[in-house]
């Protein structure tokens, strides 16, 4: 299982790079791999100020349908096209080629978890 130290993580197994006031956000390689082959993305609020909490978009398994939380408070600058055409990105490279999202950040999320109070949390 790949929890990489440099992030932050939610309980919603999303996960999050700050730089600056910008931040990149997208699922846990635990998430993926829960969830399975990934077939489609759907994120529709680029442009939106999102609350922290907030459902941002789904992901579409062959198993299931999941909601994307908003781990900070911020606005939907842009949205991984990559992944239109090729949601397996997000099974193949969570981390990197797999993004969801990058979010204008408004405030500081408290929430947020280490790489090893996430590796707790899920038991590894």
């Amino acid at each position: 299982m790949n929890i990489p130290d440099g992030l932050q993580y939610t309980k919603d197994h999303e996960w999050v790079k700050i730089e600056g006031n910008t931040a990149t956000i997208g699922i846990t390689d635990f998430a993926q791999s829960e969830l399975g082959d990934i077939v489609y993305v759907d994120i529709n609020t680029v442009g939106q100020e999102i609350n922290h909490g907030d459902v941002f978009g789904t992901v579409e398994a062959v198993k299931t349908v999941s909601d994307l939380y908003m781990p900070i408070a911020g606005k939907v600058l842009e949205l991984n096209s990559v992944l239109e055409g090729n949601p397996e990105k997000v099974n193949e490279d969570p981390y990197g080629a797999g993004w969801m999202v990058k979010v204008e950040v408004k405030g500081s999320p408290s929430d947020l978890l280490s790489a090893a109070q996430y590796k707790e949390l899920i038991g590894k």
